[in-house]
């Protein structure tokens, strides 16, 4: 298993070292802390503007998923119903580098081996003999990652690297082979932030509920790579350290037409990022009782108060929307979304799928 700082001439030549947060994270006080990173984020912002966007751009809606909204609004108290529906994504990304056009697939999740996450499972499974219809009225698929690649054109062999904010619910096995079966992805590595790849293979018990049973197991070593900081993949294309809702996550900021997309599930949707702005039963309130900048996706409470400074930092990379202007530029990988089962809330605004530029076949 490699790290970034091991892997070969041709991929350190595609995954460059982004130094602008080093500094800002050495600050003990978690006051100064938010007051250093939300100062790089900036100077990151103005830098990564001035380089080149993405070769191409895409978010497709995979499932629909419910999620408890004690842990979607952590500690707000405030949505008259106990549980709210996300909407899983899968982003296809290219960037050029100086070993070509590379595709990256960010959050590609496979809901039939995710369905297996116990805190899915334990829930459909209480339906007994009416699970299956359970399941598909509560969690409706809407894509496949193989259909969102085709509806693209593009085939398992152009992927080059997957990657996921974190990896709760993630099984990788059916991407990247493990033991006894060949990955759909024969080229693929997943990129994944070294605390989190750690983590997630010595798992707590406030953890188990959230990962799913050996998701990561037996995959070949060669084919993973830990990163131990903040990196650019090609152009316009950055992964940042964003630890709080798992110790290892991290942000996808992705240079687009529109400005800075950045994707993450440190929150639930722009509504999170910009609460004093939100039309959602009493979360500005809540936002304003409390002095809360954003509020907390908190079902492992790994780390509050770096999730609240990493959430500052995303916004802050993100600016505001062009045309949303109160909500950031957030493109989230479960965004906070409507559904008619699950009625008593309504976002503010969602940003539905999103697509720029033109995909690139490999040679």
């Amino acid at each position: 298993m490699s790290s970034i700082l091991e892997s070969s001439t041709i991929e350190g030549s595609i995954i460059k070292p982004v130094t602008h947060f080093d500094e800002a994270r050495k600050c003990h006080t978690a006051h100064y802390r938010l007051q250093e990173m939300r100062k790089a984020a900036v100077t990151f912002r103005d830098d990564m503007l001035a380089k080149p966007q993405a070769r191409f751009y895409k978010s497709m809606g995979l499932i629909r998923v419910p999620y408890p909204s004690k842990y979607a609004f952590l500690n707000c108290k405030v949505v008259p119903t106990p549980f709210i529906h996300i909407l899983n994504r899968v982003f296809i990304v290219q960037v050029d580098s100086e070993e070509g056009v590379k595709t990256i697939l960010l959050s590609p999740s496979d809901a039939e081996a995710n369905a297996e996450t116990p805190y899915f499972k334990k829930m459909i499974d209480r339906a007994g003999p009416l699970k299956e219809l359970v399941r598909k009225f509560i969690a409706p698929e809407i894509n496949t990652v193989e259909d969102c690649l085709q509806q693209v054109g593009l085939t398992s062999e152009d992927v080059d690297y997957i990657s996921y904010d974190h990896l709760h619910t993630q099984d990788i096995r059916r991407w990247l082979g493990d033991a006894n079966t060949p990955g759909l992805f024969p080229n693929a590595k997943l990129l994944v932030m070294k605390e989190e790849w750690t983590a997630a293979n010595f798992l707590m018990p406030p953890q188990f509920d959230w990962y799913c049973p050996n998701g990561l197991a037996g995959v070949p070593e060669d084919r993973i790579i830990q990163l131990e900081g903040d990196v650019m993949i090609g152009d316009g294309l950055a992964l940042i350290r964003t630890p709080g809702h798992t110790v290892g996550n991290h942000s996808f900021v992705a240079h687009t037409p529109e400005g800075l997309k950045v994707t993450s599930e440190n929150g639930v949707g722009p509504d999170c990022y910009a609460p004093e702005h939100s039309r959602i039963p009493g979360l500005k309130k809540y936002a304003q009782q409390t002095g809360m900048e954003v509020i907390l996706n908190g079902n492992t409470l790994e780390g509050g108060l770096e999730q609240y400074i990493s959430m500052v930092v995303e916004k802050t990379i993100a600016g505001n929307h062009p045309v949303y202007t109160d909500f950031p530029n957030m493109a989230n990988s479960s965004e906070l979304t409507s559904y008619w089962g699950f009625p008593g809330y309504r976002p503010t605004v969602t940003y539905g799928d999103l697509s720029f530029g033109s995909v690139q076949r490999k040679q």
